[in-house]
């Protein structure tokens, strides 16, 4: 009769010390979500606070202030653009010509992305033309504290937004795993720091420039600008 033969023994479902190396441990969350959802909630909450804080305040500053004698022609490129304008579509008042520009630079905010998403993915990545376009931002807000760079100004927030808008929306995305349920709830979240950012803005931007003065409210976006940027 055959020797009878031990069992062999069951497969062990422990870990060895290269399996935790092959499987590093899941990052920390907070409510349910990757920590870096609270990191791109605020940036771009304080992006949208400066955003809307100076929209609120350009046609109101070019009106009210910019068109006073003197004043208009220190504006670079004013009478040139003014110009160019009036051989289009004819002679323009103060107001026309502060809703042309208001015009131009919103519809500009909403194409460069198109640039910004083809230089994150084939030069920069997505972090670093974030970095680049908060930066730029920043610097197009404080710019706007001198009434001589308005339009040097516009153009490089015009930019610094191209530069950050596309691609820090597609970060959100970004942080979850295909067919994760939590990331319609991330975007829902994202779009409440939007909403906050663009509620504050007139507010403080828009008290601060009517009272303290218009530079003090373009002071007050270039430094929601740089706590986002932070």
């Amino acid at each position: 009769m055959p020797p009878a033969q031990s069992p062999s023994p069951a497969p062990s479902t422990s870990a060895g010390p290269e399996d935790h190396a092959a499987a590093p441990p899941r990052s920390g969350e907070l409510f349910g979500h990757p920590r870096g959802l609270a990191v791109l909630f605020g940036t771009e909450m304080w992006e949208r606070f400066s955003y809307y804080g100076m929209r609120a305040l350009l046609v109101l500053y070019m009106v009210k202030y910019l068109s006073e004698p003197g004043r208009a022609e220190q504006v670079l490129g004013w009478t040139a653009l003014r110009g160019a304008l009036e051989v289009l579509v004819g002679p323009l008042g103060v107001q026309a010509f502060a809703s042309w520009v208001y015009g131009f630079y919103t519809g500009l905010v909403y194409l460069t992305p198109l640039l910004g998403g083809l230089l994150a993915d084939r030069l920069l990545g997505q972090r670093r033309t974030v970095v680049l376009g908060a930066a730029l931002m920043a610097v197009g807000h404080f710019m706007m504290a001198f009434e001589t760079l308005l339009f040097p100004a516009l153009l490089t927030l015009i930019l610094g937004n191209g530069a950050f808008k596309p691609n820090i929306v597609t970060q959100v995305g970004g942080l979850y795993d295909e067919g994760d349920p939590r990331r319609d709830r991330a975007y829902s979240i994202f779009y409440v720091g939007i909403n906050v950012g663009a509620f504050l803005a007139p507010l403080v931007c828009g008290t601060l420039g009517e009272t303290a003065g218009w530079h003090w409210g373009f002071g007050a976006a270039g430094v929601g600008m740089l706590l986002g940027l932070g």
